[in-house]
């Protein structure tokens, strides 16, 4: 039987996540203001992220998803962490990318390549079905990659631009991955506790690479990274998951779409990122793909909702 959703209720649900999506816009612009006032490293402040994150998430798992986390153990625990190491790996790639293409087409690139990779590898790895609309989701995809390489003036196509271009792919790629590891969890555990437990899994991995004690030469270096790991991450994970008591997993994919269109905004307006027109093209062609993905007999998004920004 399933679930009748009030529309009262719905609305909040609606309201919460795209609250969530909004914040997680954020985490690039934050990041690209890191970047210009000190040499912090992606490793670094992907540590941060995580670090500052899991603890808060941890003190709302009991009153939002009960003890749950406290029965994890086995081959789940095991897998959760798996998850956290690759969780650690996108974060950097995506932070990485940032500093070589800048905000705008790092986030498009990866949030807007990454459902349709989970698709293809879905397709080679679980034999699931690879429909007309996932190869049509992928042209597009790779059409509008290719349409912003050539999009923002002030990167160096031959160079900069290309790596970032390459990271923002391979941060996707981590993603999808995660994604498809997530999807043996789904069902057995609140979200939440999977989060968490990835989060502070994540944290660990990249503290042997990060230097933590770069983060504390300036006021404004260590207020920033606290946000990073506070607003646009405990904060919005906790919407996010609030809301999706009231949204059904397909409507929550489109929601988070504000992500990307926040980030580009926020780019625009505080560091003039233009992507010109054959960026707005490559933009447009990205969400089209995904739009493809997210119609009925595309794939089923409520196997792998869309729980993570970037």
């Amino acid at each position: 039987m399933s679930t009748v959703i009030q529309p009262a209720a719905s609305r909040r649900g609606i309201l919460l996540i795209s609250c969530a999506a909004a914040l997680w816009g954020t985490v690039g612009i934050a990041t690209q203001a890191i970047y210009s006032l000190s040499d912090l490293d992606a490793t670094t402040v992907g540590f941060y992220r995580l670090a500052i994150g899991f603890p808060i998430l941890a003190v709302l798992c009991r009153p939002i998803g009960g003890r749950g986390i406290l029965l994890i153990r086995g081959r789940s625990l095991a897998l959760l962490l798996l998850i956290g190491i690759m969780l650690g790996a996108y974060q950097v790639c995506f932070f990485a990318s940032i500093s070589h293409a800048g905000v705008a087409t790092a986030t498009l690139v990866t949030l807007c390549t990454a459902p349709v990779i989970v698709a293809l590898l879905s397709a080679l790895f679980l034999k699931e079905a690879f429909t007309r609309q996932t190869s049509w989701a992928l042209a597009l995809a790779l059409a509008g990659t290719a349409c912003l390489v050539g999009a923002p003036r002030q990167f160096d196509a031959r160079g900069g631009l290309l790596i970032g271009i390459w990271l923002a792919l391979g941060s996707a790629t981590g993603y999808a991955i995660v994604t498809l590891l997530g999807r043996a969890l789904a069902g057995r555990h609140h979200p939440l506790h999977a989060t968490t437990i990835s989060f502070g899994a994540g944290a660990l991995a990249l503290l042997p690479l990060a230097h933590p004690a770069a983060a504390f030469r300036t006021p404004e270096i260590w207020g920033l990274l606290l946000y990073v790991g506070i607003v646009p991450t405990a904060v919005s994970y906790t919407l996010f998951f609030l809301g999706m008591r009231y949204v059904r997993a397909t409507a929550a994919s489109v929601l988070t779409l504000v992500e990307p269109l926040t980030a580009t905004l926020l780019a625009w307006l505080l560091f003039d990122e233009r992507l010109g027109a054959s960026g707005l093209v490559g933009a447009a062609l990205l969400f089209g793909g995904i739009a493809l993905l997210y119609r009925p007999n595309g794939v089923d998004v409520s196997q792998h909702p869309a729980t993570d920004d970037v």
